[in-house]
C-alpha cells in the first residue's frame, strides 16, 4: 500500500490512520492493534493539529494538545495531571541550559505521557486487561492509569528491578510478575502472553509515542515559540527522542517553530547499540551484548523503534555519544547541588552534555534543553549504595 505523506492535515480522528514501518500497510485506528501482521512497528499518520487560538483558550497540561495524538475528541481523557512540567534555566558545564523536569510528572517519570494517551486508546477500544513489560518506570506508569481507567494490569519485570520501582507498580493493584533473566528475557516472557492478552507495550504502542510528541509542544511553547537549537536525551527504548523528533517537525511543518532542533541521543557505554549502528551510518540497529550499567532505564540491547531513532537523529541533524557509569554519578552529583534529584539513567543526559560540549558540538550562544526523566526517588536504593 502507499504511504500516507505524513505532513498532510487531518480534519479529525477519522481521517487518522496507523502505518506499518516495515511494509507500510494502513490500519485504521478505530481497531485494537499494537503492531502490524509482518511484525513491523506502527506509527500514526494523519493526525490533526491544534492552533495556537486553540490553546490560548485552554488549561495547561498534556490533553491540551488532544488534536494530535489520535484518539477520539469527545472521548474521556486519562489524567492524573501528566505534562506541562517545568522548564528551569541553570549553568551546567559553563554554559545556561534548560532542563525539562519530567521526572515531576504523577508517577515520577516522563513515562506518564505515553501511558496517559496509550491508556485512553485503550479505554476507547473497550480493552479491559492488558500485559506490559518494563524495567520499570514504563511498568510503573502503565499500572497508574490503568487503575485510573478501570483496566487490569499485568506487569512483568526483571528480578533486578529496584525494590522501589516493584513496590511502586505493585500498589497500584496490578499483577506483578518478577522474571529471572535479562531485560531482553523479561520482554520475550511478555511476547508469549501476548497471544492472549493485549499487549499495552511502551515500546510498541504507536498512542504511548503519541504522548511523547507533546514534550516538544511544551518546550515550544514554554520556549515562547522559539525552538531550542539543541535537545539532550538519554536513549533506551527510543520513545521519547522519537516523540520529539515527530513533535517538533509537525509544529516545523505548521509553521509554529522556524526551525527543527538538533536532537543528541545519549547512551550507556555499557549499552550503546544506536550509537554503534549511527557511527557505522546503518539503517538498522544490531542487538548488543549490553553489560551492567547504573542506567539501566535506558539499558535496551535491540530496541524495537530503531530505524525511526536513526532517523530522528540524522533528520534533525543531531549526534549520538556514549557515557560510562563514572560520568553518570558524577552528573547526578553535580545536578543534587542544583537542587535536582534524579534517578542515574536520567543524570545520563547531562554527562552527554558534557561530552558534546567537550567534542565542541554545543557552543556557549545556542539555546540547550535537557529532558530529566526519571525522580531520584525511584533509585534511592542505588544512589544510597553507591555514595556509601
Amino acid at each position: 500500500m502507499k504511504r500516507l505523506d505524513p505532513a498532510t492535515p487531518a480534519d479529525s480522528v477519522e481521517t487518522t490512520l496507523l502505518c506499518c514501518s516495515k511494509c507500510s500497510a494502513l490500519l485504521p485506528v478505530s481497531k485494537p492493534a499494537w503492531k502490524c501482521e509482518c511484525g513491523g512497528y506502527l506509527l500514526l499518520q494523519n493526525t490533526s493539529m491544534f492552533s495556537l487560538h486553540d490553546l490560548a483558550q485552554r488549561s495547561t497540561g498534556l490533553w491540551r494538545y488532544q488534536e494530535a495524538l489520535g484518539v477520539k475528541e469527545d472521548g474521556e481523557n486519562i489524567s492524573l495531571g501528566e505534562g506541562w512540567t517545568p522548564l528551569v534555566s541553570v549553568m551546567l558545564d559553563g554554559i545556561p541550559v534548560f532542563l525539562k523536569m519530567d521526572f515531576l510528572c504523577p508517577t515520577g517519570s516522563f513515562k506518564d505521557r505515553g501511558s496517559a494517551v496509550m491508556i485512553r486508546k485503550l479505554k476507547e477500544w473497550g480493552i479491559s486487561e492488558i500485559i506490559e513489560d518494563s524495567s520499570g518506570n514504563a511498568g510503573a506508569s502503565v499500572a497508574a492509569y490503568a487503575a485510573a481507567a478501570d483496566i487490569r494490569a499485568k506487569i512483568l519485570i526483571p528480578t533486578s528491578t529496584p525494590a522501589g520501582k516493584a513496590t511502586q507498580i505493585s500498589m497500584y493493584g496490578a499483577t506483578l510478575v518478577r522474571v529471572e533473566g535479562t531485560r531482553e528475557d523479561t520482554s520475550q516472557q511478555a511476547w508469549e502472553a501476548a497471544k492472549e492478552t493485549f499487549y499495552a507495550s511502551h515500546n510498541w504502542s504507536p498512542f504511548f509515542l503519541a504522548g511523547m510528541k507533546t514534550a516538544a509542544y511544551e518546550i515550544a511553547e514554554q520556549l515562547e515559540w522559539k525552538a531550542p537549537d539543541w535537545v539532550v536525551v538519554p536513549v533506551g527504548g527510543g520513545s521519547l527522542l522519537v516523540g520529539l523528533y515527530l513533535g517538533f517537525r509537525e509544529l516545523f511543518q505548521h509553521a509554529m517553530i522556524g526551525v527543527l532542533p538538533r536532537l543528541a541521543a545519549v547512551q550507556s557505554a555499557s549499552c550503546p547499540p544506536v550509537y554503534q549502528a549511527w557511527l557505522s551510518r546503518s539503517e538498522v540497529v544490531l542487538e548488543v551484548k549490553k553489560k551492567a550499567t547504573v542506567a539501566e532505564g535506558i539499558a535496551i540491547a535491540k530496541p524495537v523503534r530503531g530505524p525511526s531513532i536513526l532517523e530522528a537523529i540524522q533528520k534533525s541533524k543531531g549526534h549520538c555519544c556514549v557515557v560510562d557509569d563514572r560520568a553518570i554519578w558524577e552528573s547526578l552529583s553535580i545536578l543534587a547541588r542544583h537542587g535536582i534529584y534524579v534517578e542515574p539513567t536520567s543524570a545520563a543526559a547531562c554527562a552527554g552534555l558534557s561530552n558534546l560540549r567537550q567534542k565542541g558540538l554545543i557552543s556557549p550562544g545556542e539555546r540547550v534543553v535537557v529532558l530529566l526523566t526519571g525522580s531520584g526517588l525511584k533509585a534511592t536504593d542505588k544512589i544510597v549504595e553507591h555514595f556509601n
